[in-house]
């Protein structure tokens, strides 16, 4: 039995219905409030094939029926293949934030913020993974007569900052004229080569100046190691009736607060642009009744970092995937490389 253009609209109205409404539909409320010109016995039969053919469900004998997640995969890989993804919400996301961010953990974790307000899903952001980042600049800025502020950019255009001890000896000029011979010696090494060339430096140079540089490039080395996940919204899901019932809340928010799980799987997101996993698709029973989309940005072209947000498998997948490819540019925006 072959899923045939009218099949398809149904099954789509279906599913529209079911996500706005929570509520198993009937063929007459397709045959209502969709404009098909088809009775409400021809819709009866069609669902009833649809039924046979696993893309519908029926919970209760007298109820009418629910999507099932082959029902959701295939409205989601023609909502992919039409490419109904739109920039719309890019406005919206960029007003969200102000001018280049200068903190990774500061955007990524606003991301989440805005993710989980403009979807009312649960967010999650990962900060990039890729090869080991490279250091383009160092600068020294005098905050006292006997401390600086290290300024650390990478290839990435990741940025990190602190506040070291300087002698008091080193003024603005001096510290210039170190930053630049760090700077020079540096530039285009990854941290690790970083840390190994800094130790032939003279120490004649500013050796406490050198040794706040390599305690701090050791903690940055440390920190790349991991990967960080924000979350946001993470009891969003208690807004939907699926999540009543107070075990199968209760499963889900130990998902959320271990992450361990959450991690691997977005950590297989590769740098496909776009992933959709529908129920047991995302191989964590807690989540058997949810959807996991998650959408790519870049920093580099070795660098990348991953986005997405979880809510019932009844999510608006169109419009998830669209607030998700603007995200996307966003984050690549604020923390890519500069634009020269």
């Amino acid at each position: 039995m072959p899923m045939d253009a009218r099949k398809f609209r149904i099954l789509q109205a279906i599913i529209d219905d079911y996500i706005l409404t929570a509520i198993p539909v009937g063929s007459r409320t397709i045959s209502k409030k969709y404009e098909m010109g088809l009775s409400s016995a021809t819709i009866r039969n069609e669902m009833s094939d649809l039924e046979e053919l696993g893309y519908l469900d029926q919970p209760h004998v007298s109820a009418g029926r629910i999507p099932s997640a082959k029902a959701y995969r295939l409205y989601v890989d023609q909502l992919l293949q039409s490419g109904v993804i739109r920039a719309s919400d890019a406005e919206s996301i960029r007003n969200h934030f102000g001018s280049r961010a200068s903190q990774m953990e500061d955007v990524i974790s606003r991301a989440a913020q805005v993710l989980s307000g403009m979807t009312n899903y649960t967010s999650l952001v990962m900060s990039p993974k890729g090869k080991e980042l490279h250091i383009r600049t160092l600068q020294l800025v005098p905050v006292s007569s006997t401390s600086a502020l290290l300024v650390i950019v990478t290839d990435g255009g990741i940025m990190r900052d602190t506040v070291i001890r300087v002698g008091s000896d080193l003024d603005a000029d001096a510290l210039y004229a170190i930053s630049r011979m760090l700077t020079e010696k540096l530039s285009g090494r990854t941290v690790s080569e970083a840390l190994s060339m800094l130790s032939s430096v003279p120490a004649s140079q500013g050796s406490t100046v050198l040794d706040g540089v390599k305690q701090f490039l050791d903690t940055v080395e440390g920190d790349s190691s991991k990967t960080k996940l924000a979350l946001g919204g993470p009891s969003n899901i208690l807004n939907f009736p699926e999540y009543s019932d107070v075990e199968k809340a209760k499963g889900f928010l130990s998902v959320l607060e271990t992450k361990e799980k959450l991690v691997q799987l977005l950590e297989n997101q590769g740098e496909m642009a776009f992933t959709v996993r529908i129920g047991p698709e995302t191989g964590i029973p807690e989540l058997h009744d949810c959807s996991l989309v998650t959408a790519t940005y870049r920093l580099s072209d070795n660098t990348h970092g991953t986005i997405g947000v979880i809510g019932p498998t009844r999510m608006q997948y169109g419009r998830v995937l669209s607030i998700l490819n603007a995200m996307g540019q966003q984050l690549s925006d604020l923390l890519g490389p500069d634009k020269e």
